[in-house]
C-alpha cells in the first residue's frame, strides 16, 4: 500500500515509520491466555504486559492508518475519516515516542498514556459512520454490492478496534488493587450469561419505554447457576443490541393493535463447545431479500439519526432507539473476536430468531488482519 497521501500532511519520517510498522506481524492472544496471565497479577507481569503493548499497539494502529489512507470512492478524504485517521496517527506517535519500559515508573506512565489513547478513540464508530453516511448521501445509487469493499474494510477496522480496546482495557484493569470477585481484568471467570442477559434486556426495554411509552416483556430461560469465563461488557453489548432490535420490532408491530403483545424469549443453552443464546421475537420478521443486508453497515429499518446536519463534534450524542445501523454487524464482530459467531434467521410475517454463539473453550486467538 502506498503512503503518498501521508507525505502531504505529516513528516516523511513519521510516514516511513507508519509504513515500517504496518508491515510487521501482529501477535494474537486468546481469552484463556489473558485469563491465565492476568490471574497471576504481579509487578513483573504488569511490566511484561506493558512491554508487549508497547511493541504490539503501534503495529496494529499503523495498519489501520495505512488502510484509512487507501479507501475507495474518495472516502479517505472525507473530513470525518480524516479526523479518525488523525486520532490513530496521534496514538501511533504517542506510542512510538514513549521510551523503553524498564521499571515500575515507566510502566505506570505508559499505562496512563494508553488510558488516554483509549479515551481518544471513544467516538471512532459514530464518526466513521458519519463519513460513510455522507458518502451514501452523495451517491444515492450506491447499492449493496458497491458497499461490499467498504463493508470488508469496516469489518477489519472495527475488529482491530475491538482488539486494541480489549488489550488496553485488560492491561489497565489489572492495576485495580481490589478487583471484584472472580474478575481478571475485563474477564469474569464465573460469568452468568443469564444474569448479563437480564441486565442487557432491562437496558434495552428502558430505551424502548422512553421512546414509545411502553415495551414488550422479555422472558429468559436457562440454568441460573451456569457460569463460564467471558467478558461481561462484550456479552452485554451483544444481547442489548439483539433485544433492542426485537423490542422495537414487536413494539412497532403491535403498537396500534388490540392483540396481546407477545414477549421476547431469550434461551441460554450451555453446550460442550459453545454457549448459545437465542433471542426470539414475533416482530414481523425481515424479508429474505433483506437478510444479507442486516450484517452490512448503515442498513437499518429505522430512521437514521446520522443526517447531514450532524458534525463530527456532536455525533456522539446521536443515540436513538434504532442506532445508526451498526449494532448487528459490530455484535457479530464481538462474537467472532473470541471464536464465536452471530446468525440471524427470519420468518417474514412472523418474527426473527438471533443465535449468538460464544466459544466456551476460550482458546481461539484474535482474528487479526
Amino acid at each position: 500500500m502506498a503512503a503518498k497521501n501521508l507525505y502531504d500532511t505529516i513528516s516523511k519520517e513519521l510516514a516511513e515509520e507508519v509504513q515500517k510498522c504496518g508491515c510487521m506481524k501482529q501477535t494474537g492472544v486468546s481469552l484463556r491466555h489473558m485469563m491465565n496471565f492476568g490471574g497471576k497479577s504481579s509487578p513483573r507481569n504488569l511490566l511484561i504486559s506493558a512491554q508487549f503493548l508497547h511493541k504490539e499497539l503501534p503495529i496494529r494502529i499503523a495498519r489501520r492508518v495505512i488502510e484509512l489512507e487507501n479507501l475507495p470512492y474518495g472516502l479517505s478524504s472525507r473530513p470525518a475519516v480524516l479526523k479518525v485517521r488523525d486520532w490513530y496517527l496521534d496514538s501511533f506517535r504517542d506510542l512510538r515516542s514513549y521510551p523503553e519500559i524498564k521499571d515500575k515508573n515507566d510502566e505506570l506512565g505508559f499505562t496512563q498514556m494508553v488510558k488516554m489513547i483509549k479515551v481518544r478513540h471513544n467516538n471512532v464508530v459514530p464518526v466513521m459512520a458519519l463519513g460513510i453516511q455522507q458518502l451514501k448521501k452523495e451517491r444515492p445509487k450506491f447499492d449493496y454490492e458497491d458497499l461490499r469493499e467498504i463493508h470488508q474494510f469496516l469489518d477489519r477496522f472495527y475488529m482491530s478496534r475491538i482488539g486494541i480496546r480489549m488489550l488496553i482495557g485488560q492491561h489497565v484493569a489489572l492495576h485495580d488493587p481490589n478487583p471484584p470477585p472472580n474478575c481478571v481484568g475485563y474477564i469474569h471467570t464465573k460469568m452468568s450469561p443469564l444474569e448479563v442477559a437480564r441486565y442487557a434486556s432491562e437496558d434495552a426495554r428502558g430505551i424502548c419505554l422512553r421512546e414509545y411509552g411502553s415495551a414488550p416483556d422479555v422472558n429468559i430461560y436457562g440454568d441460573p447457576d451456569f457460569t463460564f469465563p467471558y467478558v461481561p461488557t462484550h456479552l452485554h453489548m451483544m444481547v442489548f443490541e439483539l433485544v433492542k432490535n426485537s423490542v422495537r420490532a414487536v413494539q412497532e408491530r403491535f403498537m396500534d393493535s388490540d392483540k396481546l403483545v407477545p414477549p421476547i424469549r431469550i434461551i441460554v443453552a450451555d453446550g460442550l463447545e459453545d454457549v448459545t443464546i437465542k433471542v426470539s421475537d414475533e416482530g414481523g420478521g425481515i424479508p429474505r431479500s433483506g437478510l444479507p443486508k442486516i450484517f452490512t453497515y448503515l442498513y437499518s429499518t429505522a430512521r437514521n439519526p446520522l443526517d447531514e446536519h450532524i458534525t463530527t463534534t456532536d455525533v456522539a450524542t446521536a443515540c436513538t432507539m434504532a442506532g445508526y445501523g451498526y449494532g448487528i454487524p459490530i455484535s457479530r464482530l464481538y462474537a467472532r473476536y473470541f471464536g464465536g459467531d452471530l446468525q440471524i434467521i427470519s420468518m417474514e410475517g412472523y418474527g426473527t430468531d438471533a443465535y449468538l454463539h460464544l466459544s466456551r473453550l476460550g482458546d481461539s486467538e484474535e482474528p487479526l488482519t
